[in-house]
């Protein structure tokens, strides 16, 4: 995976509340078994019609709006808990998505797709969309070492929690099993020193 360390970006505004993974990416699009490609049917149902022109009151749809931050309502990735809801928000070219609350399952799935699932109070989200919709050049500010998410604009800012195993995968660029290769010098060392019992 790419290496997460800092990220400033204009946003994305969703807010939109219980966005269930149905919604990020339609089950008819499902058939797929690589992650390319994804992100053409992200939000496809309310990014086009049954025509397959986009719908000019989707967000996603209006060059104002633009970024690798999705700023979602309370509540994202609700629903089924398919991997492929990270797969298209990635391949999208999101790298962050800042909610309220996220569902367990998308979290953990997001994580373990390079995409970085920042959980903070309502009162922050409120301020990020009220900084975001008066000004769409507006910038937010992303430091995981330091575990913060900063309105650039306003200089408010909030520490955000994250598991410490998943932030050093994220900053290192490992997948699970990048991260059992790059322990390889310890475990054979522990394989040869640890004393075997005969019974």
């Amino acid at each position: 995976m790419k290496k997460f360390e800092k990220l400033t970006s204009t946003v994305v505004p969703l807010p939109i509340e219980n966005v269930d993974t149905d919604q990020i990416i339609p089950a008819r699009f499902l058939k797929a078994t690589t992650r390319d490609g994804f992100g053409d049917n992200l939000f496809r149902d309310w990014r086009f019609d049954s025509e397959n022109q986009p719908k000019g009151d989707f967000v996603m749809n209006n060059p104002t709006y633009k970024g690798e931050i999705l700023v979602a309502g309370k509540n994202f990735g609700c629903g089924s808990s398919r991997e492929h809801a990270a797969w298209a928000i990635q391949d999208y070219g999101f790298n962050v998505v800042i909610s309220s609350f996220f569902a367990d399952i998308f979290k953990g799935n997001a994580l373990n797709n390079g995409v970085l699932p920042i959980t903070v109070p309502e009162e922050f989200l409120e301020k990020i969309f009220a900084q975001v919709f008066a000004d769409p050049t507006a910038e937010i500010l992303v430091d995981l070492e330091a575990q913060t998410v900063t309105i650039a604009t306003t200089g408010d800012s909030f520490e955000f929690e994250i598991n410490p195993y998943k932030k050093s995968c994220l900053i290192n660029g490992y997948d699970d099993i990048d991260f059992i290769l790059s322990q390889k010098a310890t475990i054979e060392n522990y394989e040869e020193t640890r004393p075997f019992s005969f019974y």
